[in-house]
């Protein structure tokens, strides 16, 4: 009796039970699937960090959370609890796992020096300490008490500040507060969350 092409759709609609007829194994599929990647997983819901839309995201780390323990991330998913995206995720939303295990990925922070041809890692002590040099001699230097007719105006056109799109309510609202105290006028921030 030969297998017609009647026979192979009236089997292929049933699914895998025709896949031993056509010459398939399947239990190499089964015992794959026996144990999802994520089995073992802690989930870490978070947001994405792209755009403004902010949309939700579950990150899955295996690791028992023992002391000398490091998570490692295994996957990243869209989360179908958030009612912003609803599960789905975008291509560069679905791509964050390659963001968090990237070997390229900077860790600490850099600087490179006026006149220098390569970046230079320097402590986060170091960091904020030449930051707030900078961002206080730019104050000083950029600082206008009263405009041309007089007017009291306390502002600071020299310093701009952006916030990100993963920023909540409340922190955004203390860095429009601290911005304001030094006379910043040009502020954004996307706060969504």
């Amino acid at each position: 009796m030969g297998f017609t092409r009647r026979d192979f759709l009236k089997t292929a609609t049933v699914g895998t039970a025709a896949l031993p007829m056509l010459g398939f194994s399947t239990e190499q599929a089964y015992a794959q699937a026996s144990e999802l990647k994520i089995a073992r997983t802690t989930e870490t819901r978070s947001t994405c960090p792209y755009c403004a839309v902010s949309c939700g995201v579950i990150i899955h780390t295996i690791g028992d959370k023992a002391k000398n323990v490091t998570p490692q991330v295994v996957h990243v998913e869209g989360d179908p609890d958030h009612p912003i995206n609803r599960g789905t995720l975008c291509p560069k939303g679905s791509s964050l796992m390659q963001d968090i295990l990237n070997e390229r990925r900077l860790l600490k922070p850099q600087v490179r020096r006026p006149g220098s041809d390569h970046w230079e890692d320097i402590s986060w002590d170091t960091a904020f300490e030449e930051i707030a040099q900078k961002v206080k001699k730019t104050r000083d230097d950029t600082f206008i008490e009263k405009d041309p007719m007089g007017h009291t105006v306390n502002r600071c056109p020299g310093i701009a500040f952006t916030g990100g799109c993963t920023d909540t309510n409340e922190f955004n609202f203390l860095v429009v507060k601290t911005m304001r105290s030094m006379g910043v006028t040009y502020l954004e921030n996307q706060a969504r969350v």
